[in-house]
């Protein structure tokens, strides 16, 4: 797998600002001031993409991109949308409202319940048209099938635009991961663009290397899950009650799976990095990624860990918040690591496996 030069570097971003990048990649704010960096590497890559790259990006928003990164990279972004008692609003990265701000409405309101939207094929399809009359081959790399049917709604916008264009390539990807998994994945995606790759050689590069960008994550509690129907009210009381933390990652087709319960929040923590220890790559030459719902302080506390290990003492990590899409079905207090590691089609259960052969699937 293609690999992007040396990055040294720590990135942390929870609002965006809306001024224009300086040329060192640092964003002003309307007195001057820096305000974020982005990954020197990335910037370096955004300038070639906006420069030469062979292919369109069209990524969505519950990539959960720090604002800089995405800017940087020059990718096209499409927002999800949610609703709360206030009305329907726009994933816009935190644009308008703060993370925070966010997160302690939940922990505030824990009876009121969150709906998010998937994109509908209308306006996939409005976003497909411009980028084939725009003439550029395109790829969309979308929300996994695992946990959205929107992935499904731009296959069929896709389609349209093929009987509509028929001489325009346009791709789609389902990232079959979850969170900032995406984000990493498309930076590499875009060197590669920007390295010559046609789109459809892009386009086959990103279908093997999602499976070796791995995520584990732990929640404060189950009551978010709980609201939305995926675990039973008494499962998240028994939980709560006996300091249940899970770990938790996402299997080969993107849907959330189970990896262990610990007592506490600490031990959840430290299986987290003993993952991490496990299926790491070793490549410091590659970004990692630690999300949270407004959980910053043990963020930081597996930023610490993972730089205690060997050769990951000066590696980038690009820190952002969950967006409300995803961070209303896990409520406040969710915290992820996310690298690339070794290929997890290695380790499919034998269940997988036997339904593998079935298929007539490696």
């Amino acid at each position: 797998m293609a690999k992007p030069n040396q990055q040294q570097d720590s990135v942390r971003e929870d609002s965006p600002s809306t001024d224009a990048p300086a040329s060192d990649g640092k964003v002003l704010d309307s007195e001057g001031a820096a305000q974020a960096t982005a990954p020197a590497d990335v910037v370096k890559v955004g300038k070639a993409y906006h420069q030469k790259a062979t292919c369109k990006i069209i990524v969505d928003s519950t990539a959960d991109y720090s604002p800089e990164v995405a800017r940087q990279l020059g990718v096209e972004v499409i927002p999800f949308h949610y609703v709360d008692n206030e009305g329907e609003h726009e994933d816009d990265l935190w644009q308008h409202r703060s993370a925070h701000d966010f997160y302690e409405y939940m922990r505030k309101h824990p009876d009121e319940h969150f709906k998010t939207q998937a994109v509908t094929p209308g306006h996939y399809y409005e976003v497909f048209k411009r980028a084939a009359q725009e003439g550029k081959p395109t790829i969309y790399m979308g929300l996994t099938a695992g946990l959205s049917s929107s992935i499904d709604s731009a296959r069929r916008a896709a389609s349209m635009i093929h009987d509509e264009f028929p001489d325009f390539e346009l791709y789609i990807l389902d990232n079959r991961c979850d969170s900032a998994a995406g984000e990493l994945l498309a930076i590499e995606v875009v060197r590669q663009a920007t390295n010559g790759l046609t789109a459809e050689e892009v386009y086959r590069w990103a279908e093997d290397a999602r499976y070796f960008i791995h995520g584990y994550f732990t929640l404060d509690n189950f009551n978010a899950l709980a609201a939305g129907g995926r675990i039973p009210p008494a499962a998240a009381n028994v939980g709560g009650k006996l300091d249940i933390k899970p770990e938790l990652s996402y299997d080969l087709n993107g849907a959330l799976t189970l990896r262990g319960m610990c007592r506490g929040r600490k031990k959840a923590l430290r299986a987290i990095m003993q993952d991490f220890r496990d299926n790491y790559a070793h490549d410091p030459s590659l970004p990692l990624a630690i999300v949270s719902t407004d959980a910053e302080k043990d963020a930081d506390w597996l930023e610490r860990e993972v730089r205690k290990e060997k050769g990951c003492e000066d590696v980038t990590i690009i820190r952002s918040q969950v967006s409300p899409i995803l961070g209303s079905h896990v409520g406040p207090g969710m915290v992820a690591l996310i690298f690339w590691g070794n290929d997890r089609r290695d380790k499919v259960s034998l269940t997988d496996r036997i339904a593998r052969r079935v298929r007539g699937t490696k």
